[in-house]
């Protein structure tokens, strides 16, 4: 079992998952910045980053923040970049599917009664949005948010369903459905929530900020950032 941040008491019954990686160029975004370059591909993915940490970081009165990172040798830089008072774990090793699920059972072992894991490249992600997967948490026993490109970019548990983490075609546009489909067999009908963008192309990004759905005011803020004025 690996070691918590010395100092947070796990006294709460909510547990919030972020997985992230230390902004360093070749290493995130790589689609994006294939196009726009990875100077703008990384100040992309810090603005995303540094909105959902801000979200995140906004429910601790109530809730457990386990922020898994990589590379696993970098804690120091990433809690220098997060610069926030969440619990840091390194990523475990293996596909996506076996990461997610180490990381609900560690949060479950720890005493979660509700686990929600976000990803960090969905800019329309908000504190009411995790909010609410919390509290769709109490009549559900799992909580999905669909993106459009077939994948998730949010999923919430009540306990461990270790299945639905296998035997899944990750980065693929077939992810939700299989998902789905395992949790369907058995007897399990989640929750889904509004459906938003994963950016991981120019074209996704420049039609996100064309779209009206949304908060305008961080889209404009996210595009001075990106492209400047």
């Amino acid at each position: 079992m690996k070691k918590f941040t010395k100092g947070i008491t796990m006294n709460k019954r909510n547990g919030l998952i972020i997985f992230s990686k230390y902004p360093q160029y070749g290493k995130v975004k790589t689609r994006l910045a294939a196009t726009i370059g990875n100077e703008k591909a990384i100040k992309f993915y810090n603005v995303c980053a540094k909105h959902l940490f801000d979200a995140a970081a906004a429910l601790n009165g109530d809730t457990e923040i386990f922020l898994y990172f990589y590379p696993q040798n970098e804690l120091k830089k990433i809690k220098e970049w997060v610069s926030k008072d969440f619990n840091y774990l390194p990523q475990s090793n293996g596909d996506l599917g076996t990461k997610m699920n180490r990381s609900f059972n560690e949060a479950f072992a720890k005493g979660m009664e509700k686990v929600v894991i976000v990803g960090t490249d969905i800019p329309d992600v908000d504190s009411e949005l995790l909010k609410k997967a919390f509290d769709e948490l109490e009549r559900h026993d799992v909580v999905i948010g669909p993106t459009y490109d077939g994948g998730y970019y949010l999923l919430g548990l009540k306990g461990p369903i270790p299945s639905i983490f296998r035997n899944i075609e990750w980065s693929t546009h077939h992810v939700f459905d299989q998902t789905l489909r395992k949790l369907r067999e058995l007897g399990l009908k989640p929750k889904l929530l509004n459906k938003l963008h994963d950016i991981d192309t120019e074209l996704e990004l420049l039609n996100w900020l064309k779209s009206k759905k949304g908060d305008t005011n961080f889209k404009e803020s996210l595009r001075k950032a990106v492209f400047g004025d």
